[in-house]
């Protein structure tokens, strides 16, 4: 990887999933005055703000994958913006169940109903797989989205409601209005089957929506007239993609930070945070294995609430040791772990709460 960084090259991919190594790599491309692309969702939900302002000052860019949800998001986002609606909420689609969130690498195969035989003659990580389930994956890549956007996460996180396509701008608006929402200008992830394990008529489980409201009558009148599906108060509508592409469509990515210096989407603010959840009780000696694994799983968290609560970031639980019991479902924090304080990762994110913690002490 370092000769790669040190090579004669505009730009580089970021792809390990890994967020402490990744965290290594992205900052010495961009010390080395190199653009990255940062596919490590997990090091951009751990660290995106501390990197992005790294990559500014050395005039580089740091930028989101385009292909994954978070950047066509945050696509979606600059559009509605871009013409004046008020952006509601955003998010994706997952199929989604409550009991997902305690599944591991041994179960992963049964919840998505693969075969020994499919398992055996595929290049499958359980591992991985098992995070895009456990809802993991779903609250880093809505952490990411947040950060990038200024959309503040819900007090609760995310709910996982089961919406179809048609019922977008019906369920995701704010209560108030006659949805579930508990403000406007949030995130949400959408299931895409109902809790009884029936499918969801037009999921959007592979792709990505964004809700908007109408700014003046006028608009309300142009929502009818071009055909827009709305709620019932012809006030509120949405656009989705029902697709990502994933890899085969980073290379915008690439193109966008060598040949326009623009990134795909970055990380512009600390907001929102992933912290860990315990899947199993968990006692003294305990290794934890990070995202997707036996132990934990992320919740999204809005960030003064994550940092005020001295959380443990989902991103530095990679062979974290627990040196204090924590229950099944109950929340990690510093206090329960010893971490290796040395890694790079460590020290930047212990930079990034200090600067929150003092600026939440400067509001009151």
């Amino acid at each position: 990887a370092l000769e790669l960084i040190n090579a004669d090259i505009d730009v580089i991919l970021e792809i390990t999933g890994n967020p402490e190594v990744g965290t290594i790599h992205a900052a010495r491309a961009i010390d080395a005055q190199k653009h990255v692309v940062m596919v490590n969702v997990e090091a951009d939900c751990l660290l995106g703000a501390s990197l992005s302002r790294r990559a500014q000052k050395q005039g580089v860019v740091y930028s989101m994958a385009y292909g994954d949800q978070p950047a066509l998001i945050a696509e979606q986002l600059d559009w509605a913006r871009t013409v004046g609606f008020e952006v509601v909420c955003a998010g994706k689609g997952t199929r989604y169940q409550p009991e997902y969130h305690y599944s591991t690498p041994e179960t992963v195969w049964g919840y998505y109903g693969f075969s020994e035989e499919r398992v055996a003659d595929g290049d499958y990580n359980a591992q991985m797989f098992n995070s895009f389930l456990d809802g993991s994956k779903s609250a880093i890549e809505m952490c990411a989205v947040a950060n990038g956007s200024g959309l503040l996460p819900q007090k609760v996180g995310l709910e996982f409601p089961p919406v179809a396509i048609d019922d977008l701008s019906d369920v995701l608006k704010p209560k108030v209005d006659g949805g579930i929402l508990e403000h406007t200008g949030t995130v949400e992830v959408i299931a895409s089957e109902k809790r009884d394990g029936t499918p969801v008529a037009r999921d959007l489980r592979w792709g990505v929506y964004v809700v908007f409201k109408a700014p003046t009558s006028y608009v309300e009148r142009c929502f009818q007239e071009y055909g827009m599906k709305t709620d019932a108060s012809g006030k509120y509508s949405a656009l989705y993609r029902p697709y990502h592409f994933i890899g085969l469509e980073l290379g915008i990515s690439a193109a966008s930070a060598v040949l326009r210096k623009e990134a795909t989407g970055y990380a512009q603010q600390f907001l929102a945070d992933v912290s860990s959840i315990a899947k199993k009780d968990l006692n003294p000696g305990d290794i934890l294995d990070g995202e997707g694994g036996y132990t934990v799983f992320g919740k999204l968290k809005r960030a003064h609430d994550s940092v005020s609560e001295n959380a443990l970031p989902l991103g530095l639980t990679g062979r974290a040791r627990m040196i204090k019991p924590v229950k099944k479902g109950d929340l990690l924090t510093y206090d329960h772990v010893e971490l290796n304080t040395k890694s790079l990762a460590y020290s930047l994110r212990n930079e990034l709460e200090a600067e929150l913690l003092q600026e939440l002490k400067n509001q009151t």
